[in-house]
């Protein structure tokens, strides 16, 4: 079975995977559970599923951190439960999710891995059913878990998930730990204030912090990646203005070629619904 489970503090668990270096989490209670994120098709969510019945018995509820494929596709065995997401993520899901499906489909075929591509194909996207604006609190066999939304950044709908007596945040892809950050669906001029939210939300005694790809992170690592997405989106605003050329934004910028021309692209397409 591929993935690993690391605790991280007292009773939240943080399975690894070696597929999109992805990160998913677990958080128990008392007589509940809450589990982050589903992975990216049915088969990769029933495995995952198998490897949190081995750790609990208890009855669970589902948080998609936000709509892209990977975090919350794998959804449809865990039902039926409750299944949090912001609502710009259910919006999305409706609206492009069998889209998504098949873009992503295609890439794995395309890579030469048909089995994972059959495996999303096949996948019935579900659709969350209990939806956050800016804030939710639940009660996870009776321990506090908050859900939070500050503002557009990875993608429109992005949801953090902290756990304040743990001292845990799940961040989604608002953090991104062994890769750039991803802007293919990023609002890259709003993404800084989404940290800055993150941030305050930690606090100075930080804890840790789950990004959606890569190990666990403190608050260090979060503060550098918010000084580097800044330097981002203000070199978008100096190409969008005209006051910069594109070439010398490349020369820059804190992040790859690619990366980089991927925010000036987004930037340029704005400005976003929120």
């Amino acid at each position: 079975m591929e993935g690993r489970w690391i605790e991280v503090a007292d009773r939240v668990l943080v399975r690894r995977h070696t597929e999109l270096d992805l990160s998913v989490g677990l958080v128990l209670g008392d007589g509940g559970c809450l589990v982050v994120d589903t992975r990216g098709d049915e088969r990769q969510g029933a495995e995952l599923l198998a490897e949190v019945r081995r750790i609990t018995p208890d009855p669970w509820a589902v948080v998609i951190t936000h709509s892209h494929f990977d975090h919350g596709f794998g959804t449809r065995p865990f039902l039926d439960c409750p299944v949090w997401a912001h609502e710009n993520c259910r919006t999305d899901l409706a609206e492009n999710g069998a889209a998504a499906r098949e873009v992503w489909a295609r890439w794995y075929r395309e890579r030469g891995e048909p089995g994972i591509a059959d495996d999303i194909a096949g996948t019935e996207i579900v659709l969350p059913d209990r939806l956050v604006t800016d804030r939710a609190e639940l009660s996870v066999g009776g321990r506090a878990v908050v859900l939070s939304h500050f503002g557009p950044g990875h993608s429109g709908n992005d949801l953090v998930v902290h756990v304040p007596d743990a001292g845990v945040t799940f961040a989604g892809d608002l953090v991104e730990n062994g890769a750039p950050p991803d802007y293919e669906d990023a609002r890259p001029l709003d993404w800084p204030a989404a940290l800055e939210g993150l941030l305050g939300l930690i606090g100075s005694a930080g804890g840790t912090v789950v990004p959606g790809h890569g190990d666990p992170v403190g608050r260090e690592f979060v503060m550098t990646q918010h000084a580097e997405i800044t330097a981002v989106a203000a070199l978008c605003r100096e190409v969008t203005a005209g006051r910069m050329n594109a070439e010398s934004a490349l020369r820059l910028s804190p992040y790859p070629p690619e990366t980089t021309r991927t925010a000036l692209r987004r930037a340029a397409d704005g400005p976003f619904p929120r």
